[in-house]
């Protein structure tokens, strides 16, 4: 079954490009693994200082296997000062019906 997932932050007041450009170089790292399905990210319309990324793996070693790149933990920490929250909040999400 895939892991998928919600990941949540808001950048710091002017620092939203350079979130911006972080997770895009790190969306394409991710995009490459051999266990992603979907890594989206997306900002709120209304709020645009709001990053949404929505993420799927092929199933709970794909997801382990992201945790563990090593491209991981220097991605959280530039980009933890650049937020607004300690870290992104995550929602891991369940299908409402599956498919065959």
């Amino acid at each position: 079954m895939n892991k998928t997932l919600l990941a949540e932050f808001t950048a710091r007041e002017g620092a939203q490009d350079e979130v911006a450009r972080l997770i895009g170089e790190y969306a394409e790292k991710v995009r490459a693994e051999e266990g992603n399905v979907v890594f989206d990210v997306y900002t709120r319309q209304a709020a645009p200082r709001a990053f949404w990324v929505f993420e799927v793996y092929r199933d709970e070693d794909a997801f382990q296997a992201h945790l563990n790149a090593p491209y991981g933990g220097p991605f959280n920490a530039a980009l933890s000062p650049l937020i607004e929250e300690d870290a992104s909040v995550l929602t891991f999400l369940n299908p409402l019906t599956t498919t065959p």
